[in-house]
This record gives C-alpha cells, sequence and structure tokens, in this order.
C-alpha cells in the first residue's frame, strides 16, 4: 500500500439497544479498504489507536470503538453480556460499512482476546474478508445471557484446556464456514489462552482462503513489553499490506 498524507478523525457515537458505544473513525481521502478493532476484556480502544492510525496513513477506513461498560461507552461491565458485546461489534461493524469511502467488499476485523472471539462470531453475520486475530478467546455456549463478567471462571478455564471442534461453540462453527483470509498471533508465555485453544482455532479455520500463524516468543497475553507490542504491530501491518495488496491485482 502507498502511504498516503492527511487523515480525518472524527469521534462517533453508535447508539445500541438504548445505550450508546464511544467510537473514533479514521479515514483517509480516497476510496479503500477499511477495517474495525475490537479490544480486549477489561481495555478500550486507546489500545488500537496507534495501529488504526497506521492503517490509515496507508489508506484504510478503520474503526475503533469502547465496547459497552467500557472507557466512554454507556453500560456497567458486570451487567454487559456477550450478546451485548456482539451487538455491539455489529453496531460498529454496520457504521464502518456505512462510510462512503469504503469498499464494502474489502473489510477487515482486528479483534484481541475477547474482542477476537466477538470479531468471529461476527464473521457468521456480516461479511468479512480479512480476520487479524490476537490471542483470542474461546468461551462455552452455555450462560450466552449471563453478563461476561459473572461467568464460571473455572468453567471456562477447564474448556479452553481441552481440543474442541466445529459443532462444539458458535465461535468454533463461524471459524469452520469462514472463507476469508486469517492471521492469528499467539503469545509464548499466555497465561490466559492455553495452546489448546489456539489449536482448536487453527483446526477450524481449515477452509479459510488462507491461514497465517505466528507466536511471538516470550509475551504474555497483554503484550506487557513494549518490545512484543512493536513485534506484533509489524506482523499485524505486514501481514494487511500483502493482503490488501493482493486484493487489488487484477482478477
Amino acid at each position: 500500500m502507498t502511504e498516503i498524507g492527511r487523515i480525518d478523525e472524527d469521534r462517533v457515537t453508535l447508539p445500541v439497544t438504548g445505550q450508546s458505544v464511544a467510537g473514533t473513525l479514521l479515514r483517509p481521502e480516497t476510496p479503500v479498504p477499511a477495517f474495525l478493532f475490537v479490544h480486549g476484556w477489561g481495555a478500550d480502544q486507546d489500545e488500537d489507536l496507534g495501529l488504526a492510525e497506521e492503517l490509515a496513513r496507508l489508506g484504510c477506513v478503520c474503526l475503533t470503538f469502547d465496547l459497552r461498560g467500557h472507557a466512554d461507552s454507556d453500560g456497567r461491565q458486570d451487567e454487559v453480556t456477550r450478546a451485548d458485546g456482539l451487538a455491539d461489534v455489529l453496531a460498529a461493524y454496520d457504521h464502518l460499512a456505512a462510510q462512503p469511502l469504503v469498499d464494502r467488499a474489502a473489510i477487515g476485523i482486528v479483534g484481541t482476546s475477547y474482542g477476537g472471539y466477538l470479531a468471529i462470531l461476527l464473521t457468521a453475520c456480516r461479511a468479512v474478508r480479512w480476520l487479524g486475530l490476537r490471542v483470542p478467546a474461546l468461551y462455552p455456549d452455555e450462560e450466552w445471557d449471563t453478563p461476561k463478567a459473572r461467568l464460571d471462571k473455572d468453567a471456562v478455564r477447564a474448556y479452553r484446556q481441552h481440543r474442541h471442534g466445529a459443532g462444539d461453540d458458535r465461535a468454533l462453527d463461524a471459524a469452520a464456514a469462514f472463507r476469508g483470509d486469517v492471521l492469528l498471533v499467539a503469545s509464548e508465555k499466555d497465561e490466559q489462552i492455553p495452546r489448546e485453544a489456539t489449536l482448536s482455532l487453527q483446526a477450524a479455520f481449515r477452509d479459510a482462503g488462507s491461514f497465517t500463524r505466528r507466536t511471538i516468543r516470550g509475551a504474555t497475553h497483554a503484550l506487557a513489553d513494549p518490545r512484543h507490542q512493536r513485534v506484533y504491530a509489524a506482523l499485524l501491518v505486514r501481514w494487511i499490506e500483502e493482503m490488501v495488496r493482493a486484493a487489488r491485482l487484477p482478477g
């Protein structure tokens, strides 16, 4: 992709089931692909703004936002459910897709941890061409309408420690049906997402258009070391550049 100069940045408010979520829309001046960023549980859109700005300067429309119960968005974190989270992501996707510069056949999602889980679920509901996942989480389908903060943590941990296949939960079902391109980035010293969960997802994406897996050596789940953050940023940007460049080749 060719770097462009000026980008426009607007704060946006997205209504979702009687509440609102706060976001930031970054867009260049010419029609381009688009990327939606979904942060992890307990984080906010600030963790994605640097990457979104970099992609915007490379020629992509980008939207970051705060899930309900986080930062500037409505809702209490101890009350929001996974259904609420998916509704937030759907609202954000629809807002991004409605932007006049967006090529609706060239929309990608970048999700981290819980945000990666929601990003996978989104692919079953909306057209997604590229799916960038960092340490994506898995959850059993049980207690779907229970507030996320009140899920049985021991049950979730136990579920992730065993291999699962398509049909075992809705995220793996969505992964098995996905036909776009996937980047999955794991952390070597992840204390929350065991290797079995990553392998379950890798197997589920068997029919993806392409699948790239990378592991950041020595990294924790949250990428606490700035060096690991830089490694991830370089991996993601390089992959997106490759995907977008290939999409622009004459068919």
